[in-house]
Parts: structure tokens; sequence; C-alpha cells
């Protein structure tokens, strides 16, 4: 396995009702905060993604785009992905498998419940959580040992090298 997938679920969003709908809702001021906490862990662990495909949702595109601002990153590091929004497990292993197969650490920026579907699934296992806390919050990122080819993603086929919630990093 010499691919890694970053799964990021988008930070938490503003529900003060000012939005025109779900697509356009913002990122609270929590959720701001909860991605320069993800950033950080992200330097820490030197895992920076090759690419990153995220929804084009508002809260998941100003998380891609904090992520990219609080690490120095290049944003052209970003492509848009209309169909990571309210995407299901099938979409998102599709998504994946138009991956460049040059790209050895992929990001994704999505929603639940897909993100969640996605890590069960290539892991083939349910995810670790701890009573009273959602198996993947907003911002928590799971990181994945994957296999060589983007286009091969059967159930089980990827290894969870870690599990990371903001609140863990606080």
């Amino acid at each position: 396995m010499s691919r890694e997938l970053l799964i990021l679920r988008h930070g938490k969003s503003d529900w003060d009702g000012k939005t025109a709908g779900d697509f356009d809702r913002p990122l609270a001021k929590r959720g701001r905060k909860a991605v320069k906490r993800m950033a950080r862990w992200l330097g820490e662990q030197k895992c920076w993604p090759d690419r990153i495909l995220s929804s084009p949702a508002l809260r998941a595109k100003q998380t891609a785009l904090g992520l990219c601002r609080q690490a120095g990153l290049p944003t052209e590091l970003i492509f848009w992905r209309e169909a990571i929004y309210e995407a299901d497990l099938g979409v998102l292993l599709k998504v994946l498998a138009e991956s460049d197969p040059g790209d050895t650490r992929v990001m994704i920026v999505g929603h639940n419940p897909g993100c969640e579907e996605l890590v069960v699934h290539l892991t083939g296992q349910s995810i670790p959580v701890e009573s009273q806390t959602p198996a993947l919050p907003t911002a928590a990122l799971a990181h994945l040992a994957m296999p060589d080819d983007w286009t091969r993603l059967e159930r089980g086929c990827a290894r969870l090298l870690a599990l990371v919630r903001p609140r863990e990093l606080e």
C-alpha cells in the first residue's frame, strides 16, 4: 500500500438561518477553529495531500481553502467536485477512481453520511467511537493507507492509520 487517503468532513457550519439553503451555509466560528487544529495536526504529521477533492458547498469550500491557508499550501491543489455534495458511497468511490494515478496522497473534503460510509467501506470495519460522540464529527479526519490503484477500492482494501477529531486536539 503506497497511496494514502485523507477523508476530512467539513467544519461545523453556521445554522443561524440567514442563508438561502443548505448548499450556502458557511462555517461557524467553531468550524474555522477546528480547521486550524486539523491543519496543525497535518503539519505535525508531515501529511500534506498532493490533491484535494472538495465539495463546492460553502462550508466544505471554506474548510478546504482554510486548510490550505493555514498550511501554506497552494489553493491550486483543490479541485471542486460537484458530485461530492450529498454523495453516497458509490459516488465517492467514482470520484476517487477518477483521481490522477500519479497522486499518492489525496484528500476528500465532504459531508456525512458519505464520509462515514467511505471510511467503513474502505477499512471494512466500523469507525471506533467513544460513548456519546459521533463517529465522524465535523472537521474529523480519517487517514487511510490505500491500495496502489484508485480504481480498485473493494470493501476492506484500506487500513486506518489515524482517526483525528478536533476536540482531541484542544
